[in-house]
């Protein structure tokens, strides 16, 4: 068997993490018969065209999972991130996607996307 080693780093690259999700799509691929597995993103632009802000998120076997909404300070309460969570929400009905997930934090956005209709089903305390 070759000998690996270890690599530690608080900073991995996209080709790190490119490679990392090829290893794990490639096995879900070997595993699953039916293969559901679709990126997403809405990005939020500028009018130089320059990405401001936006939602990351991905559908699977049925469920939509947003792993990112952020904006700058600036644009929030303007209506922009309910506009984008709505986006989302078509996204996934067109998907036939049966549910959606995100996690945040207390500190976050946790009572926007409550007002969007979420609702907690697990909870790990973290900072306040």
């Amino acid at each position: 068997m070759p000998e690996f080693t270890y690599h530690r780093t608080n900073e991995p690259s996209d080709s790190d993490r490119a490679v990392v999700l090829s290893v794990l799509r490639q096995f879900t691929r070997e595993s699953v018969e039916v293969l559901d597995n679709q990126d997403f993103a809405l990005l939020l632009k500028d009018e130089n065209d320059e990405v401001v802000g936006g939602l990351i998120a991905s559908s699977r076997w049925g469920g939509f999972h947003i792993e990112m909404l952020a904006l700058p300070a600036a644009l929030r309460g303007c209506g922009y991130g309910s506009e984008l969570l709505s986006m989302a929400e078509e996204e996934a009905r067109e998907r036939g996607c049966h549910h959606m997930l995100l996690d945040t934090q207390a500190f976050q956005a946790k009572p926007f996307y409550e007002r969007h209709g979420f609702v907690v089903f697990g909870q790990i305390d973290g900072p306040t």
